[in-house]
């Protein structure tokens, strides 16, 4: 539904996005993480059309960017950083005029209209001017703007942005189910928690390059390396008696607890507790370590700032 190869974009000697490669298809989301001025933007606007890539090509739901620029507006949805919203027309007027510019006839723009103000709870307020509403209620019609003529393609730039937290709630499980009809979605945004818990693929862009890409679990063996697990006990344990099974490397220790890394827990796991067990050791518990999306683009970040990636 998305792809893009050699994507890039020059603005005077300044590479904004440089041989960028993208493939999202239908029913999943990808989300596009990165710094304020990595690029994000920049390739958002190229595969909306706005902007010309100065080498490489993009497609979306087939399209060409370039050459076929005005099917490929009316294939996708955008959520801009800023909205665009006519602050003097009322919620209802506002998404009859985006129906109006996208061609929907009378029946399904009031149809479109009215799912769309009622869903995001803005029904009732649907005849008062935008210029009243509070910023998440903004941030909720420009989303409901983006679905009126029901894309296959939608490009969120921080969808969640302003919005209370009942609001954001209801704006993610919407993007979650427009994900199972089909539609291809790329999220920008620096809500580390709202990615993991909604992206199928993640790619972190710096100065302009992807630095790496994949599946969450994919970039947790990548960057993090094999699985950590801890054991913690309820009195002090000797660990001079402890022989240490094949395959588990000791990372830290103290009185109380140790943590360790095995690429194959399966089989290591029961042989450590095992051995602890025949000793009578005080096994509290074993946990594995929680490592999550923010720990991946850290250590990225770090590494690309030191010139490591």
């Amino acid at each position: 539904m998305i792809q893009t190869e050699n994507l890039s974009k020059q603005f005077n000697d300044f590479w904004a996005v440089d041989n960028v490669r993208l493939s999202v298809k239908p029913g999943k989301i990808l989300a596009l993480l990165g710094q304020n001025g990595a690029g994000k933007t920049t390739t958002i606007r190229m595969l909306t059309g706005l902007l010309r890539p100065s080498r490489g090509w993009a497609r979306v739901n087939g399209y060409d960017v370039v050459t076929e620029a005005t099917q490929v507006r009316a294939s996708v949805g955008v959520l801009a950083e800023q909205h665009g919203l006519y602050l003097r027309m009322t919620a209802a007027e506002y998404l009859d005029f985006f129906g109006k510019i996208y061609k929907l006839d009378a029946n399904t723009r009031k149809r479109r209209s009215d799912y769309l103000l009622e869903y995001f709870g803005l029904g009732e307020v649907s005849k008062r001017r935008i210029g009243e509403y509070s910023k998440g209620m903004k941030q909720k019609l420009a989303l409901a703007r983006t679905l009126i003529h029901e894309p296959p393609a939608l490009l969120l730039d921080e969808p969640t942005s302003a919005m209370d937290p009942e609001s954001a709630r209801l704006v993610r499980d919407e993007i979650s189910n427009l994900r199972s009809s089909k539609r291809a979605i790329v999220i920008c945004t620096h809500n580390l928690s709202e990615a993991e818990t909604l992206a199928d693929e993640i790619a972190i862009i710096y100065r302009g390059k992807i630095l790496l890409k994949g599946s969450l679990d994919a970039l947790k063996a990548e960057v993090l390396g094999a699985a950590e697990y801890e054991v913690t006990f309820s009195a002090p344990y000797d660990f001079a008696r402890l022989k240490m099974p094949m395959g588990i490397e000791m990372l830290k220790k103290d009185a109380l607890k140790f943590r360790f890394r095995t690429e194959n827990p399966s089989e290591a796991n029961p042989r450590l507790l095992n051995i602890l067990t025949n000793q009578d050791a005080p096994v509290l518990t074993l946990d594995k370590i929680s490592r999550t999306l923010e720990d991946i683009y850290l250590t990225v970040m770090s590494e690309a700032t030191r010139g490591l990636r």
